[in-house]
């Protein structure tokens, strides 16, 4: 990185040094320019206040050509009336020349001709006399070029002068300018001398990266979860099969420990089941079908496929509120549903109840699952939703839980962007509420009514 930068600043010092000597040679050209314009000028108004003097004095004509300058009169025809280096006979009409026709017209005028005999740039002044003859004035000056090439060898020492200038004041700055980044690769929690522009960057790959790490431990923690609740189900049918294997069991024992077997087969299917679920949830590219959906008459669905669980257990069933429509996946709220009811029913005292209450709440569809159970103490309250945690391991696995229930209903919740929210007290209860958003009023249908389920 610090070589790329190095060759950045020096191909822009390259340029800038460049730039810089043409722009000076074109502003050296012209302040010369100018000079040279100015100062025949002035000779083409003194000539012309004493014309005489001049053109009729050898020795005025002899100085002249020493300074390189050159007068020539032409006539309104063009005809050259006298010049102080050549002879005006021989010479050709001038009328034609750039010079002498902007005199003609504006009163004077200027150009600038390379000979190509002399090798010389000559500058010409012309101005138009009170009889209407004009009079030029022309100085030759050394070819531009000429000058370059005697300046050229200084203008190369200078440049590379200043690009070597450039390239130590490059190193210099791009180590100072990446020193704070190489110190933070080297000591990531330290931010003195950071750059404060840098700083938000900064927080937010903190924030990625303990993402990250918390992303992979929960990974890890799930992983080595899941590898202990599939052991023990899968141990207890690997043993009651082996001693039905091994004629150890008798004729009552194999009736029992069939029995079993079903019973960590169906609690196995279950864990494969949801962690299948969570796996699906957990899929960020996952689409799932959003439609309007009646939490009512899906509430009620849930609590009629149940009924047979809620019996067993001696628990009421009951279904409150009034039709809600939500724009939702079907399936996933018949999830959702399914896992929070039978979390109220396996988590109750027998002869309980489990209240579903669904009711419209502040431009809200509101669903509460009230049970009548064993409760939550509040120092476990928030630990609830992680996978496979339990407040009672034991009892929860004696009756048929597999620790992932209520992480199911959270991705759900998160997916259809909805709030959950839990009150319990050990001993009198728990209640689950989650606020969905409700669809447009041309879903939404009232046939409210309160209705209890099943009693037995």
């Amino acid at each position: 990185m610090k070589k790329k930068i190095n060759i950045q600043f020096i191909i822009v010092s390259s340029f800038a040094v460049v730039f810089t000597a043409a722009a000076a040679m074109i502003l050296f050209y012209n302040i010369f320019k100018n000079q040279v314009y100015d100062d025949i000028k002035d000779y083409t108004h003194v000539i012309q206040t004493f014309p005489q003097a001049f053109w009729e004095n050898e020795k005025n004509i002899i100085r002249l050509k020493e300074d390189g300058l050159r007068i020539t009169v032409i006539q309104k025809d063009g005809s050259v009336e006298f010049d102080s280096s050549a002879n005006q006979k021989e010479m050709e009409n001038h009328k034609g020349r750039p010079e002498i026709q902007k005199a003609q017209e504006s009163g004077e005028g200027t150009t600038v001709r390379w000979s190509a005999t002399s090798s010389l740039h000559t500058f010409y002044y012309a101005k138009r006399l009170e009889n209407g003859d004009i009079l030029r004035v022309g100085k030759d000056s050394e070819n531009i070029s000429h000058m370059l090439k005697r300046t050229v060898l200084l203008i190369l020492l200078v440049s590379l002068l200043v690009l070597s200038l450039c390239g130590i004041l490059s190193r210099y700055l791009t180590r100072n300018l990446l020193a704070p980044i190489e110190k933070l690769a080297s000591h990531p929690d330290n931010n003195t001398g950071i750059y404060k522009e840098i700083e938000p960057f900064l927080k937010t790959i903190r924030e990625q990266h303990r993402n990250i790490l918390n992303h992979a431990r929960m990974r890890q923690e799930f992983t080595a979860n899941v590898s202990h609740e599939l052991k023990t189900p899968l141990t207890a049918i690997s043993g009651y099969a082996e001693l039905i294997e091994s004629g150890m069991a008798d004729e009552g024992d194999i009736k029992r420990f069939a029995g079993e077997i079903h019973v960590s087969s169906d609690r196995l299917l279950s864990l494969i089941n949801d962690i299948l679920k969570l796996s699906e949830l957990d899929d960020m590219e996952q689409e799932f079908d959003i439609v309007p959906v009646d939490l009512y008459k899906a509430a009620r669905s849930c609590l009629d496929m149940m009924e047979v669980q809620a019996a067993k257990q001696e628990i009421k069933l009951y279904l409150m509120g009034e039709s809600c429509i939500i724009p939702a996946n079907r399936n996933l709220i018949d999830e959702l549903l399914y896992n929070l009811c039978s979390n109220g029913i396996r988590y109750n005292n027998e002869g309980g109840a489990v209240i579903v209450t669904v009711v419209p709440e502040n431009g809200k569809a509101l669903l509460s699952v009230k049970d009548t159970g064993i409760g939550i103490p509040k120092e476990y309250q928030e630990r609830i939703f992680e996978r496979f945690y339990r407040v009672d391991k034991g009892r929860s696995r004696q009756r048929g839980g597999t620790g992932l229930g209520l992480a199911i209903v959270k991705h759900i919740v998160a997916q259809h962007h909805a709030e959950i929210m839990l009150e319990s007290q050990p001993g009198k209860g728990t209640e689950i509420k989650i606020l969905f958003t409700m669809k447009a009023a041309g879903f939404h249908s009232k046939d409210g009514h309160a209705a209890r389920r099943t009693e037995g």
